[in-house]
């Protein structure tokens, strides 16, 4: 009898960069306990291969600081309070993995001992190489620079293979396809491409981070369960930029 083997990791130190937006589940604001045990189950599947795995969340589903911009708020208070917001998202987050027995630790930038490690970077690749998940919180600790900026950031400094981008789409549009029935999917882009077709789906200076330190981004659909581990294991699934 021929026995299937298991999956193999392409990849053996992973950035995978969430939205906020991504614990919402069915609300409209807030965090769904549900979704984020699930989130927790498909990242316990991705730690049996043996990776490292950091990672980078967002804040929207609290606070947005632009959209308080809009509003009158000025830009760097609401760039904190929405550092302040993708904490929380990371203490939830933490929660549902070590009910899932998945050892996890939150690097804060802003320093909030009582809650959270504060970042080093030392202290940070040394827990990944323990093998626990690692959620860089927080931010970059400055305001004007977004979680993407985060993900890539950290990505280079912890030396990560590749940062995978869960969203709720399968990769880059042309387009929204939300709105524009003619948008194409890209299957593989480079990062000049994207960054002279000012593709919205990470900001420039993510962008530029990965492209200068040769960091390979993969935008992918985070809600079909198991591609997490498929685009680990180098499944052609989403859309890869690089080179």
């Amino acid at each position: 009898m021929s026995q299937t083997s298991a999956p193999q990791p392409k990849y053996r130190r992973v950035m995978l960069k969430l939205s906020g937006e991504a614990l919402l589940g069915p609300r409209e604001h807030g965090i769904s306990p549900q979704t984020c045990d699930a989130i927790a189950e498909e990242i316990k599947d991705v730690k049996a291969l043996g990776i490292e795995l950091a990672i980078v969340i967002g804040g929207g589903n609290i606070f947005r600081g632009l959209a308080g911009v809009k509003h009158g708020l000025d830009r760097t208070t609401g760039d904190y309070m929405g550092m302040l917001a993708t904490v929380i998202n990371a203490l939830a987050l933490q929660d549902s993995l070590e009910k899932a027995s998945v050892p996890t630790r939150v690097l804060s930038a802003i320093e909030m001992r009582a809650v959270a490690e504060p970042f080093i970077r030392r202290r940070a690749m040394r827990h990944l190489e323990k093998g626990r998940v690692v959620i860089f919180a927080a931010g970059t600790g400055n305001p004007f620079f977004s979680t993407d900026t985060t993900a890539a950031l950290r990505a280079n400094e912890t030396s990560c293979e590749v940062l995978l981008k869960a969203t709720k789409v399968d990769g880059i549009y042309s387009a929204d396809p939300k709105t524009d029935p003619k948008a194409t999917r890209y299957d593989r882009l480079t990062f000049m491409d994207a960054l002279k077709q000012r593709l919205d789906v990470m900001d420039s200076t993510a962008f530029s981070l990965c492209m200068d330190n040769k960091i390979p981004i993969i935008v992918f659909d985070l809600f079909k369960p198991g591609n997490v581990k498929r685009v680990i294991c180098g499944d052609p699934i989403g859309t890869v930029v690089s080179e």
